[in-house]
């Protein structure tokens, strides 16, 4: 038998979002396999309306599908409920989120905080 995690997106506990040392305002987290010193795995992230992020760089893939609300890019590129978003290893980036999302990530990789945007 193998072992699983199930998770139930729409009901879990989140925790403050602190990928990058402190907490980040209006973010939360639910860890599914997510290790922080490699930067490997998924979690969901839950963003309240008004939420973003920390400019960052990619050091590995990103990849995020959207459950839930939008995500304005940096560039300005929306993403809606249903996409599935990928960022390649040397990309920068940060995001806003008006409405307020949740989102499932897969991550590739550390990102390392940024002071480009």
């Amino acid at each position: 038998m193998h072992d699983r995690h199930v998770v139930d997106i729409h009901n879990i506990e989140f925790m403050p979002f602190d990928r990058y040392g402190s907490p980040v305002p209006k973010m939360s987290w639910h860890i599914i396999s997510y290790d922080q010193i490699s930067g490997q795995g998924s979690y969901v992230l839950k963003m309240d309306p008004g939420a973003q992020t920390v400019p960052h760089m990619h050091m590995g893939f990103e990849e995020f599908i959207m459950i839930e609300g939008e995500l304005i890019d940096s560039d300005g590129t929306v993403f809606r409920k249903g996409e599935f978003v990928s960022f390649e290893p040397g990309s920068e980036h940060s995001s806003f989120s008006e409405t307020g999302a949740l989102i499932i990530v897969f991550q590739r990789g550390l990102n390392k905080a940024s002071n480009s945007e």
